[in-house]
């Protein structure tokens, strides 16, 4: 069995941060967050033709800015899922060169070529952008902060639920036409959960091992979209519409591998899929999926999770078991009483 399609080329090592101002396409924007830049604004030189901080992911808002963007003949994307995202976004406009930095593991926006934008708070996947390398430096993904480490694996976690749901889809003859059921595409996103599942220890811990291990899986699945034809199937589903509900419902910001997670456990619960396997893993991992832990309260997860099948319909997404098995509130309170029981009564 052999995967198909283009891998980002990714480096790792150290002081890879300080090494970009010798070789990258002079002047360089750096477009990063704002809580970010006192960290590493001493790594770049007279060749800065300036800094984009992050502020929205919002499509006309961005479009406005990219008007507004100094003169430079590339792009440095420092942070996590926003900025890299934004980063795309930018040189996809500009057709300029493009250098990801991924400051955590946080998300696999770094290895994907479409950006995240909202219009009006929905989420849409657009663009092209395809980075020179992907620089993973060990001292700077092992100095952020844990939770944003752990949450990475979110992006692997949610292949279990994506899977159960194709699988289904293709049972009850609801698979789209141009994303036929296909056991090699499904074999591949298991492997690679598979390896995740194996060095979740390492991971938590944010080892170098671990960096590899969480890094390697999303530098596959960040690529897997494309690679598959725009086929989404084996890599995301009802894992990811509860944190689209959520996020729509709120308007928060959220660290990504939080909901997603929290997405994976009710979506394993009304597959029959391992629920409690999941959350395990999920906890040992390090990912806390408690509402207040994401800044929300219980009522607003609750009303997310009744809310994902209307969210799913009038957003045009796809058959997943939410739409064929009610989401009742025994369900929402066994998971409140679950998750509460794995990882405790909240403490700030």
């Amino acid at each position: 069995m052999e995967d198909t399609g283009h891998q980002f080329t990714t480096i790792y090592g150290r002081n890879l941060v300080g090494e970009l101002p010798n070789f990258v396409h002079t002047p360089y924007l750096v477009v990063t967050m704002e809580d970010l830049w006192p960290k590493f604004k001493g790594f770049f030189d007279k060749n800065l033709a300036g800094v984009y901080t992050v502020r929205t992911l919002e499509y006309e808002e961005l479009s406005k800015d990219l008007e507004r963007l100094p003169k430079c003949n590339c792009v440095i994307g420092l942070g996590g899922g926003q900025a890299l995202d934004v980063a795309k976004f930018f040189v996809w406009k500009k057709r300029l060169p493009l250098f990801q930095v991924p400051t955590a593991m946080s998300v696999n926006a770094a290895f994907g070529q479409r950006t995240a934008v909202r219009f009006k708070s929905k989420v849409r996947y657009i663009g092209w952008a395809v980075p020179e390398a992907v620089y993973v430096d060990f001292d700077v993904i092992q100095a952020a902060p844990k939770i944003l480490n752990r949450s990475g694996v979110g992006d692997i976690f949610c292949y279990h639920t994506a899977l159960f749901d194709w699988k289904l889809a293709h049972e009850r003859g609801k698979t789209e036409a141009k994303w036929p059921y296909d056991p090699r595409l499904a074999s591949q996103s298991q492997r690679v959960l598979d390896g995740v599942m194996a060095g979740l220890d390492d991971i938590r811990d944010v080892t170098e091992e671990g960096v590899r291990i969480l890094m390697n899986a999303n530098r596959w699945g960040g690529a897997a979209f494309h690679n598959a034809g725009w086929n989404p199937r084996h890599i995301e589903g009802c894992d990811h519409f509860l944190f689209y509900s959520l996020e729509y419902l709120t308007h928060k910001p959220f660290i990504h591998g939080q909901p997603v997670c929290l997405g994976v456990y009710v979506g394993s619960l009304l597959q029959g899929n391992r629920a409690e396997e999941m959350l395990a893993a999920i906890h040992r991992v390090g990912v806390d999926i408690r509402p207040e832990a994401m800044g929300v309260t219980w009522d607003e997860v609750a009303e997310a999770i009744r809310k994902v099948p209307w969210y799913a319909k009038q957003a045009g997404l796809w058959y997943t078991v939410y739409d064929e098995r009610p989401v009742t509130e025994e369900l929402i309170e066994h998971v409140r009483e679950r998750v509460y029981a794995t990882y405790g009564a909240w403490s700030a």
